[in-house]
């Protein structure tokens, strides 16, 4: 494992999904921290840590694919990522919109429903 890549990638996956996230994905224990240890270096260090997109750009592109790979927890992790890098709810819905096209409408439907739960969580806490 690289140290300066880790690092980096902790600090991104921190910055996008929040220190109870990571804190938590941490807490799986040891039979999945080795997982843990590659998604934060290599997904998050060396592939969103690279100059050539930006975190916007980045989250919204993870919208996509994970809706039209029906990934709906990533989904959702995803989506308050994407809020967070400043992605505005009008964006998400056209990137779901453009998943409807290219991936297909049953794919869209569930990420609009993924999307719109996580939404409404986001405007009240208390419909968890």
């Amino acid at each position: 494992m690289d140290p300066d890549t880790y690092e980096t990638g902790r600090r991104i996956r921190t910055q996008v999904l929040g220190e109870a996230y990571v804190r938590s994905a941490a807490a799986d224990g040891d039979f999945a921290q080795p997982l843990q240890d590659l998604v934060t270096e290599y997904c998050w260090g060396a592939v969103w840590g690279r100059p050539g997109l930006t975190p916007k750009i980045r989250s919204m592109l993870n919208l996509a694919m994970l809706a039209a790979l029906n990934r709906p927890r990533e989904l959702g992790t995803h989506v308050k990522g994407a809020l967070n890098n400043g992605v505005t709810r009008d964006e998400i819905r056209e990137v779901l919109l453009q998943v409807a096209v290219y991936a297909g409408v049953p794919a869209a439907v569930d990420g609009f429903r993924t999307a719109g739960e996580v939404l409404a969580e986001l405007d009240d806490p208390g419909t968890a």
